[in-house]
């Protein structure tokens, strides 16, 4: 399993952003291999983290060579004030199942 955490300062957005951000988690819910999600904001510094699981690198690469990924990556600067992203291996999953998480199933 993989993750791909993308991790971005806000800047100045509105529904252009919000249609093409919409149109990338379409994608990728579509793509064989997707396991789930989670998006975080850090209240103290206004970072926002999207984690996107997935079962094998080809379907992230998936998502990351699909032309509406390309296009946003294109057009990031009109709307974010930096980011990062952080592809990783999931080495292991556990818990107790008490709260909802998309790799629940997997543990």
């Amino acid at each position: 399993m993989f993750t791909s955490t993308f991790t971005f300062a806000k800047g100045q957005y509105g529904d252009d952003f919000h249609a093409l951000d919409a149109v990338i988690a379409e994608v990728a819910r579509a793509i064989p291999g997707y396991l789930g999600e989670e998006a975080w904001e850090n209240a103290e510094t206004g970072l926002i983290s999207n984690v996107y699981y997935w079962d094998s690198m080809d379907a992230l690469q998936a998502l990351m060579t699909h032309p509406e990924h390309i296009r946003a990556k294109q057009l990031q600067a009109r709307w974010l004030k930096g980011y990062q992203v952080v592809i990783a291996q999931v080495v292991r999953t556990y818990g107790d199942k008490g709260i909802p998480h998309p790799l629940a199933s997997v543990t």
